[in-house]
């Protein structure tokens, strides 16, 4: 099964807490993450911090340019 875009962001990082560390945020707050998506306010950090696209971890706020 192909990994979402958060999975790929935490395997980026190294690990969830090494995620979490990153940004600035509990290692459970990553766990919540995975369960009820990416915050609005965390895209664009965890874009900055690992690499994966933001369009990807919230397409409905940030939609591929046509």
């Amino acid at each position: 099964m192909k990994p979402t875009p958060l999975e790929r962001a935490i395997l980026a990082a190294g690990s969830g807490k090494a995620l979490a560390l990153l940004l600035g945020v509990t290692p459970m707050a990553v766990s919540y993450w995975k369960a009820r998506g990416v915050p609005a306010r965390q895209a664009l950090r965890i874009e900055n911090a690992t690499g994966v696209p933001r369009h990807e971890l919230r397409p409905d706020l940030y939609p591929i340019a046509a």
